[in-house]
C-alpha cells in the first residue's frame, strides 16, 4: 500500500487501543499514542532508501515491528524515569504503540500480491490475502477511509461516555 493507505490501516488498529486508554483517563496519551502510530506507520518503507536491502524484506518482519515496539519503549522510559506504576504503564503503552504501527503497516501490505514474509530470517515463507494493488488509489483510499471511521467512530463513544 502507500502512504494515505498506511495511514489509515494504522488508525483501524490504533482506534481500541486509544479508545481504551482514553476510557481509563489517559485521554493526552490516547491523543499521542495516535500521533505516533500514525507517524511511524510507514516507517517500514524507508527500505527503499537503505542500499542492500531488499524492499518488503527485514523492515517488513514481525521481528522489526518488535524492535520498533523496543525502541519506542526504551525512549519513553528514559522520558518518564522512574518505576512507578503509572510509568511503567507508559513504557507498556510505547511498547504496544511502536509494534502495533508497524503491525499494521505489515497487515497492510499482506494485502497486496507481493505479499510479506513477516517470519524472517525463521522462514522466507510469503504471506498474501492478494486482495489489490498497492498503487491501487481506490484500495488507498478505502482503508484511509476506514481507519478514519475507526477513529472518529471510537472517539465519539468515548466522548458519550
Amino acid at each position: 500500500m502507500y502512504q494515505l493507505g498506511h495511514y489509515g490501516a494504522a488508525l483501524l488498529a490504533y482506534a481500541p487501543l486509544g479508545g481504551a486508554v482514553a476510557l481509563a483517563g489517559y485521554e493526552p496519551a490516547a491523543v499521542i499514542g495516535a500521533l505516533v502510530c500514525v507517524s511511524l506507520s510507514t516507517l517500514p518503507d524507508c527500505d527503499h532508501r537503505l542500499p542492500m536491502i531488499e524492499h518488503r524484506g527485514p523492515t517488513h518482519t514481525l521481528l522489526f515491528a518488535v524492535l520498533v515496539g523496543a525502541g519506542l519503549a526504551a525512549a519513553a522510559a528514559m522520558l518518564v524515569g522512574s518505576a512507578s506504576p503509572i510509568d511503567v504503564g507508559v513504557v507498556g503503552f510505547a511498547f504496544l504503540v511502536g509494534t502495533l504501527s508497524i503491525g499494521s503497516h505489515l497487515a497492510a501490505d499482506a494485502l497486496t500480491p507481493m505479499g510479506i514474509r513477516p517470519f524472517w530470517p525463521l522462514s522466507r515463507r510469503r504471506y498474501t490475502l492478494a486482495l489489490t494493488r498497492a498503487a491501487n488509489p481506490i484500495a488507498n483510499y478505502v482503508l484511509f477511509a476506514l481507519g478514519v471511521v475507526a477513529f472518529v467512530t471510537v472517539a465519539a463513544l468515548v466522548v458519550a461516555l
